[in-house]
């Protein structure tokens, strides 16, 4: 008898999980037509669902009932998602998880109708169109190849931002083919899932369909990009090269060139985190805007909302960063201290701006932190800890609740991704959208209820590059509708 009932157990289990999977067959069926047909982007409770598997799927919706504490039904967000198709909807970023538990709440009317109420003001390709905005990319390094990645992924009806072209320093075809390989092949973040194809003839890479130019150039202010048909064009300077106002107006002197983004910390001119402080942009008189840094991202959010409800009396940062190129392999001269030993078997203590950085989204905490970096021997995926003297009293559980709602809910829940899994480590931040992966099992509160220790996990490169093209959507003024 205990052997059928095991049988039956597992046979059930199967069954349903099987049931789950075709479910969410028929849901990424619609997320893809509703994104390349319409123009409308389906997230669940934060969550892409562009490009992930049935299995993804059904994690995410293990992470609706787990973390977000609002259980929806597979095969009913299915339904719903399919009805989207049905309605003429403007270019928009809609939450089906949030539609979902909506619908669930409301007693299930019809699906049609629901849908047509909670989205009464999304109806009307007429109420909301924009312009694609041309972007181009000034170098092509690890920030300058991911952005390409993802500003070719968005592409479709609705597109906000479209690629037209790559500045190098030089090009000839060796050089073409090597830099295809590039984009094609990442190390740390897999292969491309698309196709790369060399133009060599007209010196461009034609990139899932898409035809970008390649430029070389030694100055900025030599190219036209007119010549090769782009107009108003946002440059995102992934150099490094240039970093204070004087030396970003040079963009500014090219035929075809609107504004200027740079994915850095820059001097003279506004230091923005996505999320945060971007609603302070003067962008009717301002053309140059700094994305701040890949830290200054991480630790922003977690900050403002710890600032916000607590009050931040005193702190110190200490990151835990991962190498980059501009340490040395092997040992070998550097002009900075300690840099110059290697990166690949040594932790090495080095500066970071981030703590006074950050009181530029966040002007109240001027002068209140201090902080420092250590680079270890890792690719990519960094660590940012916080510890904080605050101003009111705060237990780690309510400290761990307030980090919560702030990623569930409100204006942050694209840079905080608050994290459950006793088991997190480096590698598996890799890919995060969020620039803020908050460790909650990590955080520490003293019982004088007035210090606490928070951590916050970051991909440096993928996950501050999602928050450049945010600041850039922005920027240029390409915003969809959104119901999140």
């Amino acid at each position: 008898m205990e052997t059928l009932e095991k049988k039956a157990s597992y046979e059930a289990g199967l069954t349903d999980y099987v049931d789950r999977e075709k479910s969410a067959v028929a849901l990424l069926g619609s997320v893809g037509r509703l994104m390349f047909e319409h123009g409308v982007e389906l997230v669940f409770f934060r969550n892409h669902l562009l490009d992930i598997n049935t299995s993804e799927v059904i994690k995410l919706f293990n992470y609706a009932e787990t973390v977000v504490n609002k259980p929806v039904d597979i095969a009913t967000t299915a339904v719903l998602a399919h009805a989207l198709l049905e309605m003429d909807l403007a270019p928009s970023k809609i939450d089906i998880g949030r539609l979902s538990h909506e619908y669930k709440e409301s007693g299930g009317s019809s699906p049609v109708d629901f849908l047509r109420n909670q989205l009464k003001n999304f109806i009307g390709q007429d109420k909301h169109t924009f312009k694609p905005q041309d972007v181009v990319l000034y170098g092509f390094g690890r920030i300058g190849r991911i952005a390409a990645r993802e500003l070719i992924k968005q592409a479709g009806k609705g597109q906000q931002l479209r690629l037209r072209a790559i500045v190098l320093r030089s090009l000839n075809d060796a050089e073409i083919v090597k830099r295809a390989a590039l984009l094609r092949n990442d190390s740390v973040h897999g292969a491309f899932k698309g196709t790369v194809v060399e133009d060599l003839q007209n010196q461009a890479l034609v990139i899932n369909g898409q035809r970008v130019q390649l430029i070389a150039a030694a100055n900025p202010e030599d190219i036209d990009y007119t010549a090769y048909g782009i107009h108003d064009a946002m440059v995102i300077d992934n150099t490094g090269v240039f970093k204070d106002r004087t030396a970003l107006s040079r963009h500014l002197k090219s035929k075809g060139v609107k504004h200027v983004l740079l994915t850095a910390p820059g001097k003279e001119v506004p230091n923005i985190v996505y999320g945060i402080n971007h609603k302070d942009l003067d962008l009717d008189n301002e053309r140059i805007f700094s994305a701040a840094s890949c830290t200054t991202n991480a630790i922003a959010p977690i900050l403002k909302v710890v600032e916000d409800n607590l009050g931040i009396e005193k702190g110190h940062i200490e990151t835990v960063h991962a190498y980059t190129n501009d340490q040395n392999l092997l040992d070998n001269y550097h002009k900075g201290a300690r840099r110059g030993r290697s990166a690949a078997i040594n932790m090495v203590i080095t500066t970071t701006g981030a703590g006074s950085a950050v009181s530029k989204a966040i002007p109240s905490l001027k002068d209140k932190l201090t902080a420092n970096a250590v680079r270890v021997p890792t690719p990519n995926g960094s660590l940012a800890i916080m510890s904080l003297t605050v101003k009111k009293d705060v237990t780690r559980d309510a400290m761990n609740q307030m980090i919560r709602d702030a990623a569930l809910n409100g204006e942050l829940v694209n840079q905080i991704h608050y994290q459950v899994d006793p088991e997190l480590v480096s590698s598996d931040i890799i890919g995060d959208t969020c620039c803020s992966v908050f460790d909650s099992n990590a955080t520490i509160a003293s019982n004088d209820k007035r210090n606490v220790v928070l951590y916050t996990w970051y991909d440096n490169e993928f996950g501050y590059t999602k928050q450049v093209i945010r600041l850039a959507k922005h920027i240029a003024k390409v915003r969809r509708l959104v119901y999140y």
